[in-house]
């Protein structure tokens, strides 16, 4: 009798704990940039409810996406390893700009998260959560290969096949969906659906939203609420406003349904996006740069926590994380165990999200590839690509970009110019040295592939006539 007694007890305390443990409300947006939310400056966008969320949280200044363009960031974030051990580098594997443009044959890599590879869901999983991806996955054909029960969305696509209006095609959990509902108000509802159904028991969902990646297209509502609005400064894009007002009313719902189920204050809230946001649509100044840039407009985006009882409400953090980060964080948070086999990159964000430090650290970036230029052009390396091969390193106040064609480095003090104005590589070339060892060390470190093979198609004479039309162009528009 005795052992049978203390065998309920034993199941009675164990059943106890994983009732405490708290639920996570992953929101993961696409090309939302730093500056894209009411509490970060917008002087157009309306973003009432994740403000909320944001100022009853720790806000993170200094949060950095994984990479500067969707796939790899988000293969950064799930397996909490920077890219060279994922070895993806870029949206898909083909070279991207004109062939006569590009020096080096870029390293090609791989579009597919390798479903070896561990990731925290899986953890999150085998901890007893119930877990679920819905929304944009752009990583494989099903996230439910990588330690999600639900898939709802998830694709190779990158962006909504169709768009944001049905039908979607063979999508799963989108093929049948209202006439004219929106994308981001059908991912809304069935998250929604999906807390209720798992309300008793631990939950991670992993909400993330196609928007506000292009197309840019919004509902017809919401798109004649910003034209009566006089444009902002810094925003005026009244499509790119209404998307996301969706994403923002979408959250408000979320948020009363957790409270009408009584489990808000049992779930952490992140709050996080892929990278920089659409340049032709929004603006990060004073970040230089935008979505595929290595400038901090490119890589440095909005992400806080809120966590009922344990983060502070109204509390800011200025230490440099990254999405690597994420994986040992969540599974602190779920009690997800980490393989033993399985080389993280990233810390645990447990100790700042309670008010405390971690070591000063190093983060990194490694681009060997190209990607093409918008028609906007002024906040890049150059005309031709957002971005050409390249690796960064930030620590402390500075941050150094190398360029693998000619060996060019920029050098930037972060904390005193924060919009990358003023390269002082020759002011102070002996930082520049060291922090161009210390990155060479690292990719040495973790075998990080660099592009030197010469292309044969390069063309500098058509080169160099590109750029100095494109700026011709440019002056001519002033």
């Amino acid at each position: 009798m005795r052992l049978i007694a203390s065998l309920l007890l034993l199941f009675s305390l164990l059943s106890k704990a994983k009732e405490n443990n708290p639920n996570i409300l992953f929101i993961y947006l696409d090309d939302f940039g730093w500056k894209d939310t009411g509490y970060a400056g917008s002087d157009f966008y309306e973003t009432p409810n994740i403000d909320d969320l944001a100022r009853g949280g720790m806000i993170f200044s200094n949060a950095y996406a994984g990479a500067a363009n969707c796939a790899p960031s988000r293969a950064c974030l799930l397996s909490g390893q920077y890219s060279p051990r994922h070895k993806l580098f870029n949206v898909g594997t083909g070279p991207r700009g004109k062939a006569a443009f590009r020096r080096l044959i870029h390293i090609q890599g791989t579009n597919t998260l390798d479903p070896e590879i561990p990731t925290w869901a899986k953890a999150t999983k085998e901890a007893g959560y119930a877990t679920a991806s819905i929304g944009k996955w752009h990583l494989s054909s099903d996230p439910t290969l990588h330690g999600f029960d639900l898939n709802v969305g998830g694709s190779r696509s990158g962006s909504p096949p169709k768009g944001y209006f049905p039908p979607h095609g063979k999508i799963k959990g989108l093929s049948k969906v209202d006439e004219n509902e929106y994308l981001t108000d059908t991912l809304t509802s069935k998250a929604i659906k999906f807390i209720e159904e798992k309300s008793n028991t631990p939950w991670l969902l992993y909400l993330t939203h196609f928007a506000v990646h292009t197309p840019i297209q919004a509902k017809e509502t919401d798109k004649k609420h910003f034209e009566k609005k006089p444009p902002g400064k810094l925003h005026k894009d009244k499509t790119m406003a209404a998307m996301i007002k969706s994403v923002d009313d979408g959250i408000g719902e979320i948020i009363s349904t957790l409270n009408s189920l009584r489990i808000k204050q049992n779930t952490v809230i992140i709050f996080y996006s892929d990278n920089g946001g659409y340049g032709p649509a929004t603006s990060m100044r004073p970040l230089k740069g935008y979505k595929g840039t290595y400038y901090e407009g490119g890589i440095r985006v909005p992400f806080f926590v809120n966590w009922p009882n344990i983060v502070r409400p109204g509390s800011e953090c200025d230490t440099p994380i990254t999405a690597v980060d994420l994986y040992p964080t969540i599974c602190e948070i779920t009690g997800g165990k980490i393989p033993k086999e399985h080389e993280l990159d990233g810390v645990s964000l447990i100790p700042l999200l309670k008010g405390n430090k971690i070591r000063e650290r190093a983060l990194y970036w490694h681009f060997p590839a190209y990607l093409q230029s918008y028609e906007r052009y002024n906040e890049q390396p150059d005309p031709l690509f957002r971005a050409r091969p390249c690796g960064v390193i930030r620590k402390g106040k500075w941050k150094l970009i190398e360029y693998f064609e000619d060996g060019r480095t920029e050098l930037f003090d972060l904390e005193n110019d924060i919009s990358e104005s003023k390269n002082l590589a020759k002011d102070r070339p002996g930082m520049a040295s060291t922090l161009r060892s210390s990155l060479s060390e690292w990719r040495n470190q973790i075998k990080a592939p660099v592009p030197t093979e010469w292309n044969p198609k390069f063309d500098k004479e058509a080169e160099q006539r590109a750029i100095a039309e494109l700026l011709k162009r440019k002056r001519g528009k002033k």
